[in-house]
């Protein structure tokens, strides 16, 4: 998996949003707005590009505006139901793909036909990661304990 500029900024601008919602005081999150000039000095990201990465999030309805004077970018849902996949899918399509088509639509002859497994099963494990992390989670500074424990293995550490 590679993970494009597109998706890390726009992971990184939501944490900041998130952060934002949480720290009003009171108990239910509710908006805050941030404007998109200030996500970008927050998290160092090119003000163009946030702009559009911010479109594609609010398509997928993950995030709204608002404007005037006291608008911005804002969640639409709750943190803890947007998750790493949600924001994936959203900013760069499908976690798997095989030359831009989906790993069940994929067509080998019959000796390469197990390859079609390998990305079905990548797919799975990719899915075990990304949909169990979200938006509130990334803001809390935590992962999951499953997602947490992956971490812990050296290997994991190790490029190849």
């Amino acid at each position: 998996m590679r993970v494009t500029a597109k998706s890390d900024y726009a992971l990184r601008a939501l944490v900041e949003l998130a952060a934002a919602q949480r720290e009003n005081p009171g108990g239910e999150p509710r908006e805050n707005p941030v404007s998109a000039e200030e996500l970008g000095r927050l998290q160092d990201i090119p003000h163009g590009f946030l702009q559009a990465i911010l479109s594609d999030l609010r398509r997928a309805g993950v995030v709204a505006s608002r404007r005037g004077k006291t608008g911005g970018w804002f969640l639409a849902r709750d943190a803890a139901q947007i998750t790493v996949a949600d924001v994936l899918r959203a900013v760069d399509g499908p976690l798997v793909s095989v030359y831009d088509v989906r790993p069940e639509s994929v067509v080998y002859n019959k000796r390469a036909g197990v390859l079609q497994h390998v990305w079905i099963a990548s797919r799975a494990a990719l899915r075990r990661v990304m949909d169990a992390v979200s938006i509130a989670d990334l803001a809390a500074g935590r992962l999951p304990e499953d997602v947490h424990d992956l971490t812990l293995d050296s290997d994991a550490w190790e490029p190849r």
